[in-house]
């Protein structure tokens, strides 16, 4: 099976930038709105799938059942190409190293990307909000399932446990986002090196299953956790009660807990991984062995 090597790859990917680059705004937000769609689906998918794992066969066989199913988002990222941030933290500021565009056009295509990301997900999050999430009751009202409860849950250890702790809590969401992004753009890179839909969907599955099994954050995949548990909260609070411990101790998770304690630490996080611990390793590493064009 063909695939291309290191000095070949290099270049492709700054070549990705430098398309992403080009991309009007309005591109950006589109192609941002279904990559931020596409990972809620994979997210969406691993809650579902995850939902009483635990409690039969443990958090181990949980979480590797919630990381086998998650990369079907940047699968369909990949290869029908949408646009997310956590892989342009790394193409795009590939390609300004090798100066093939300005520091300018980094910070733009990020911008736009990001908040197409951010719509893409939250309107996924309503879908499963109304959707899957709840169900028909004996009174004549939706009431949460127990998929919804694991929605819940999940937006309250990604928010109140990193709360919990203050300072400690931030640091450790930012070294997760670390490794998070890190996988992420192994994934992107594994997909370019492979020349083939199979070899594309072998080199991103396995990096990416790593990620959630590990429990790392993404910040794209967050703007989707976080918005879906707190409109399940807002739209039936009784669950707080139900949950109980840190959901009930806070009262439930407020806008500024998602971004204070998840979104903008994981995002920090995200663009270090990306950019210095993938496009700065790669192009320092091969600088000297890359074709002249």
């Amino acid at each position: 099976m063909a695939f291309n090597p290191p000095q070949k790859l290099v270049p492709m990917a700054a070549n990705a930038g430098v398309y992403k680059s080009k991309l009007p705004i309005f591109q950006l937000l589109l192609r941002g709105f279904m990559a931020g769609a596409y990972i809620a689906i994979g997210g969406a998918l691993a809650t579902m799938c995850s939902t009483g794992v635990a409690d039969v066969l443990g958090p181990g066989i949980k979480t590797m059942i919630a990381g086998a199913v998650f990369p079907v988002g940047l699968i369909a990222i990949v290869l029908t190409g949408a646009e997310l941030f956590t892989g342009d933290c790394m193409l795009v500021p590939m390609a300004a190293l090798m100066k093939k565009v300005n520091w300018k056009s980094v910070l733009r295509v990020w911008l736009w990307v990001y908040i197409g990301n951010i719509v893409g997900s939250v309107f996924y999050a309503y879908l499963m909000s109304v959707g899957p999430f709840v169900t028909g009751g004996a009174e004549g009202a939706l009431a949460i399932n127990s998929y919804g409860l694991t929605a819940v849950n999940i937006a309250a250890a990604k928010t109140l446990t990193y709360k919990a702790v203050g300072a400690a809590g931030l640091w450790s969401a930012f070294w997760k986002a670390i490794g998070c992004n890190y996988l992420v753009n192994i994934a992107i890179m594994l997909a370019i090196c492979a020349d083939s839909v199979v070899g594309k969907f072998f080199g991103i599955w396995f990096p990416i299953m790593a990620f959630v099994a590990s429990g790392f954050e993404h910040c794209v995949a967050n703007m989707y956790f976080l918005p879906a548990g707190v409109m399940l909260i807002n739209w039936h609070p009784e669950v707080i009660s139900k949950v109980g411990g840190l959901l009930a101790q806070n009262g439930g998770i407020s806008l500024a807990d998602m971004w204070l304690w998840n979104l903008i630490p994981v995002t920090l996080g995200n663009i270090v991984g990306g950019f210095l611990f993938i496009a700065c390793f790669y192009f320092y590493a091969f600088r000297k062995e890359l074709p002249r064009e």
